[in-house]
């Protein structure tokens, strides 16, 4: 074979082998086939060259660079052409039939949280918000939790590092989201009839009830002759209509700084008692310190563990599942 018909056949075979190639790993091995410097068939073209006379190896050179040009040059175009957006698509069989996507589910928290909103606002209740990092005025001074009160202890709260703003005193995560009814009564005036739904923080020890982070729902209903028997049928009406007309809710006798008299609230779940949240009168020196008349208005104020009600709603027996973001256990919802 002379050099001119082995440099044609070397050129067309090693075109044809380019535009054969679909992807980019079989172009790959084209060039590795052709162009390759240890191994390839240039290498074998490259011995004519030296096999050349010196009065024809001019001319044989010049054509051993033609056929190389030729087929890098082919090489270049097609692997751009299947680099292109445009192959990839045309590389799609639509006649296949296609993967479903994986919809993501709202969490079950959420959706505990969208349900409540909407039970309280049947029964009148505007929803308000507020922020997570407090001072200690709104957190606990406001709702009657004096500076000596083991509820302040520094290893009870997640107290912050940097200072408030405003007064230079310390700022923490909210430990309640009674924060919230402070806020709204200083800049509203009575009526008020508001719940508040958010995380709450406290360094409890973590175990299938309790968790250093959880949501709490907050409720406050502010007027003229607002008793003690508006508090148990809200509560009742609202479990009944979260849980079913079956749920049987309970008020034991308790305290807490910012309302007198104080109860706390449990359902019974799998024959048990479970405490669900603490409830009461708004205490006339959290009336005082929003600038409220306590003769003129009374109120009452609630607090509910939402864990608690979506675990009831669902029969979880650990609120851990909640954040360990196991999918096979989101799904479900």
């Amino acid at each position: 074979m002379d050099t001119t018909t082995a440099f044609a056949a070397y050129r067309n075979e090693a075109l044809a082998a380019i535009a054969a190639a679909t992807d980019e790993q079989q172009l790959e091995e084209v060039r590795i086939q052709f162009l390759g410097k240890k191994k390839g068939r240039l290498k074998d073209l490259q011995s004519l060259v030296g096999k050349a006379t010196p009065e024809e190896r001019p001319v044989v050179g010049q054509k051993f660079n033609e056929a190389k040009e030729n087929v890098s040059s082919a090489l270049d175009t097609r692997k751009s052409e299947l680099s292109s957006p445009k192959a990839a698509l045309n590389a799609i069989d639509v006649t296949l039939p296609g993967e479903p996507c994986k919809l993501g589910h709202t969490h079950p928290l959420t959706q505990t949280i969208e349900e409540f909103k909407e039970i309280m606002g049947r029964l009148g209740f505007a929803v308000m918000e507020g922020p997570e990092i407090e001072d200690e005025r709104h957190n606990f001074e406001a709702l009657n939790i004096p500076l000596e009160h083991p509820a302040r202890d520094p290893l009870d709260n997640f107290y912050l590092s940097v200072a408030e703003a405003a007064t230079g005193g310390p700022i923490l995560l909210r430990s309640q989201t009674s924060t919230v009814q402070i806020r709204v009564m200083e800049k509203t005036k009575p009526p008020i009839r508001i719940v508040s739904l958010g995380r709450v923080y406290r360094p409890d020890t973590i175990d299938p009830t309790h968790h250093c982070m959880f949501h709490q729902m907050e409720g406050l209903m502010i007027g003229e002759d607002v008793n003690m028997a508006h508090l148990k049928t809200t509560l009742r009406m609202f479990a009944k209509a979260y849980l079913g007309e079956g749920t049987e809710v309970r008020f034991r006798t308790s305290f807490f700084p910012f309302t007198e008299p104080s109860v706390e609230v449990d359902m019974l779940w799998d024959g048990n008692w479970m405490e669900i949240g603490g409830a009461g009168m708004v205490d006339p020196n959290v009336l005082t310190s929003v600038g409220y008349d306590p003769e003129e208005v009374s109120g009452f104020a609630f607090g509910l563990g939402i864990e608690r009600f979506c675990m009831k709603r669902h029969n979880v027996t650990d609120i851990r599942r909640f954040t360990e973001n196991d999918l096979r256990f989101l799904q479900q919802f």
